[in-house]
């Protein structure tokens, strides 16, 4: 349960401290005094979503912090246990927003995330408001109030649904890799030979495109080469040239190479020198022989490199690329015209998980119907108590068969739809389409006291639950409250003086002015003060007659 409530810097309130009841709490007080900021900020520290504008005007940050109590074994200290996050019992959740809307979230102590808090809450609260009612009006989430019914019945089967789609998935994902459909396989069969076929015809080898490019090089720069190649073999063997030079040079040295050890080591140097350049001569001359321009070679190559340059955007970044891609496909060939067999016994597996998955699916919807037939006569006896004695409350399920049923979906193959009828007479029509405002109200209640023993919930807040209720009803919504509260805490928003009478903890939220500015306070009121607030909202003149009134109203509940 919620012990206490920390409210600091939120709309109206500068700070507010409120400590509840285990039981009935009610929170009263004129329109605009500030009720709703109360259920605001818990709704805050429960973890929706922060909104800037619930800053105090002229302050920086808010903040908001809840103190619970709990069972040890309940299964928010299981959810605690698995973020690593120690409890006895006691939980303390305080978060903070600044005007940068910057914020921080602790769980005992320990830093957690907006997504983390959700998961916790979401065991320590029931938030019942107007967007409650819209909730349920939505036929997608009646089947979600229907499996809470159910509890574990459900989930095993839904567990069960699981793995058994997820084998049914795993073969459709196998046909797929075989190819899917004879048609199927037979468009890729015919993609895949044109591909291998295309390779296959270019008869690649590594690296081949680099000698190419290398040839394509060569080919665009002959005549530079010629006039670079024909300078060079006139310089050195031409006449007159380097070779006539050291010729001259060597005969020169001859004539006195016998005077000296370095004149004959000249010699020898001239000799070496005049080889060298006679073997570079005949090197040049060769590569003149070996240069000529072939247009018909370099055509080929141009068309050569623009095929290798088409197959490595298809298939490859290079011609190993590709020809490993060509492995890979002329496999892939293979396998696809052996698959027949592979997708006839895939196809036969999905056929038997259809039939597992149907058999599941009927043996949920039964174990629904028989819970929605229990649920229904619950709610309808609740609502007979609140002054809705003709009351019609059923759960349409659309038929299915094999052929119609929903197979793919771990949920179930159930759509459904609460139906409704207030009057006598009148046949039962969609919920969303026949309730009231007032009605509304009073199913929601009677829904909240058949649940309220399945949820593991501890703490529900009522957001003006009572709101088009009044006279008769309203005792009656008292006696609900009461039994709920018997073994789970209530916090409500409330206009009706027998529910204000039937608290076990009233607070009084008004409005005052302090040092210029308007501020929300929160007060728990003793007997005599709770007695001055059913006369207020009976609206009865504060007579002895009417206070009497009021002392009546709370003696009754307290029987």
């Amino acid at each position: 349960m919620l012990q206490r409530l920390h409210v600091k810097n939120v709309a109206l309130i500068s700070e507010a401290d409120i400590e509840f009841d285990g039981k009935l709490n009610i929170l009263s007080g004129e329109t605009g005094s500030g009720k709703s900021v109360i259920l605001d900020s818990i709704n805050f520290v429960l973890g929706s979503k922060a909104d800037k504008t619930m800053i105090r005007y002229g302050e920086q940050e808010l903040f908001v912090r809840a103190e619970f109590l709990v069972d040890e074994n309940s299964a928010v200290i299981g959810v605690l246990n698995g973020y690593d996050i120690e409890s006895d019992g006691n939980i303390i959740i305080s978060r903070k927003l600044n005007a940068d809307g910057k914020g921080g979230i602790k769980i005992n102590g320990n830093t957690v995330t907006a997504s983390m808090l959700k998961a916790v809450t979401q065991h320590l609260v029931d938030v019942h408001g107007q967007s409650e009612h819209f909730f349920l009006l939505n036929e997608d989430n009646q089947l979600k109030v229907l499996d809470g019914l159910l509890g574990d019945g459900a989930n095993s089967i839904k567990e069960e649904l699981s793995l058994i789609i997820a084998q049914k998935r795993a073969h459709k994902t196998k046909i797929s890799e075989l190819g899917g459909s004879a048609e199927e396989r037979e468009r890729q069969l015919d993609l895949l030979n044109y591909q291998i076929n295309e390779i296959e015809t270019a008869a690649l080898r590594v690296g081949e495109y680099d000698e190419l490019r290398e040839k394509q090089n060569l080919i665009s720069n002959t005549e530079k080469i010629l006039s670079a190649l024909n300078e060079v073999k006139c310089a050195l063997d031409s006449d007159g040239g380097c070779s006539d030079s050291i010729s001259s040079a060597k005969h020169a040295v001859n004539g006195i190479s016998r005077l000296s050890e370095n004149y004959a080591l000249i010699v020898e140097r001239l000799e070496s020198v005049g080889l060298e350049i006679s073997d570079i001569a005949e090197t040049v001359g060769d590569l003149l022989d070996e240069v000529a321009f072939d247009g018909r070679e370099a055509e080929e190559i141009d068309e050569r490199i623009t095929l290798i340059k088409n197959l490595r955007k298809k298939y490859g970044q290079d011609e190993a690329e590709i020809l490993s891609y060509l492995a890979k496909i002329k496999e892939k060939s293979v396998l696809l015209s052996d698959s027949a067999a592979a997708v006839e016994k895939c196809n036969a597996e999905i056929a038997k998980c259809d039939k597992k998955i149907y058999s599941l699916c009927a043996k949920l919807t039964d174990l629904r119907k028989k819970a929605a037939e229990k649920f229904c006569g619950e709610v309808v006896n609740e609502l007979k108590t609140l002054n809705i004695p003709d009351a019609q409350f059923a759960v349409a399920f659309k038929p299915y068969d094999e052929n119609t049923a929903n197979l793919s979906s771990a949920n179930g193959s159930d759509e459904i739809c609460f139906t409704f009828s207030a009057n006598k007479g009148e046949p039962q029509k969609s919920l969303s389409k026949v309730i009231s405002g007032g009605e509304m109200s009073r199913f929601m209640l009677a829904v909240k006291t058949c649940l309220k023993d399945i949820n593991g919930i501890s703490t529900y807040i009522f957001d003006e639950i009572d709101a088009g209720i009044s006279g008769f009803t309203a005792k009656t919504v008292a006696d609900k409250f009461i039994k709920i509260s018997g073994d789970t805490q209530i916090i409500a928003v409330s206009h009706l003086p027998q529910v204000c009478a039937a608290s076990d903890a009233q607070f009084l939220i008004y409005k005052v002015e302090e040092g210029g500015k308007t501020v929300t306070k929160v007060e728990r009121l003793d007997e005599e003060r709770k007695i001055d607030e059913i006369v207020r909202l009976a609206g009865s003149v504060n007579s002895a007659a009417a206070r009497q009134h009021a002392i009546e109203l709370i003696a009754q509940f307290k029987k």
